[in-house]
């Protein structure tokens, strides 16, 4: 599809505008946090669902939920009393190759980070104030997660962007946390982080619909191309790039583009 750069800038806005609204959040695992008004629960509950956030919607949703009510429908009360026999209950949970085991692990992690690091936005906020940008946080972020002792195999389920994954579900569960363009998709309540640092959430819909708008020339759905592929969107929104990842995803998953 060849456009010139004001005509994609057009066309982009009009995607932004169709699919960055509240009547998105039915089909998209954002839903789980959004039952939730207390700022530890958004971000816990948030982080768990973007961890699952591959295959169909649908599952993705349904284990979520799941989880949610494991947890008793308050994540942060449950992480802050929970003990061993409150993480059984999750060994059987299952979302494709994420396991009970998996689960338990990541649960007693953010146990640790809200019970010892202060939660999930301080430690991702110090080390992006600390370093400038994104790459470094999610590095630094990882490192924390993995400061328990761990389950080797729990380790495939938390992107490494030192190794240039592209980290999709993390930065999706950055967008949730920072953005805020009053359009009631994202919650905003992580304040310190500028969206214009944000990189887009790079999966196979958003992916080929850039590669087909002449927005990302590399092959490989890396790091580096999330890279180029932000890189580009700042040319239309500098300060907000991330904005165009409803519509990316959009116009791939439901115009099959």
């Amino acid at each position: 599809m060849c456009m010139n750069d004001n005509e994609l800038r057009d066309f982009l806005n009009e995607k932004y505008l169709k699919y960055n609204n509240e009547a998105f959040i039915e089909t998209d695992p954002i839903q789980i946090p959004k039952q939730f008004s207390q700022k530890e629960n958004i971000e816990i509950a948030g982080f768990m669902a973007a961890t699952i956030a591959w295959g169909q919607r649908k599952t993705i949703i349904n284990n979520s939920i799941k989880l949610v009510k494991l947890m008793d429908g308050n994540p942060i009360d449950f992480l802050m009393n929970a003990g061993d026999n409150d993480f059984k209950h999750f060994s059987d949970f299952k979302h494709r190759t994420f396991n009970g085991e998996d689960c338990i692990f990541f649960l007693r992690s953010l146990q640790n980070i809200y019970k010892n690091h202060d939660g999930l936005e301080k430690i991702v906020t110090d080390s992006y104030l600390r370093h400038g940008n994104i790459k470094d946080t999610l590095a630094d972020f990882r490192k924390i997660f993995f400061s328990i002792d761990f389950p080797e195999r729990s380790g495939r389920h938390f992107s490494n962007v030192e190794k240039k994954s592209a980290a999709k579900r993390l930065n999706m569960f950055l967008r949730w946390m920072v953005r805020d363009d009053g359009m009631g998709v994202d919650f905003g309540i992580w304040k310190d982080i500028k969206p214009a640092d944000l990189f887009i959430p790079l999966d196979v819909h958003s992916s080929n619909v850039g590669r087909k708008l002449g927005l990302l020339a590399r092959k490989q759905n890396d790091w580096l191309a999330v890279e180029e592929f932000t890189g580009r969107l700042k040319e239309f929104d500098a300060e907000d790039p991330v904005k165009y990842d409803f519509a990316l995803f959009g116009l791939g998953a439901f115009e099959k583009f």
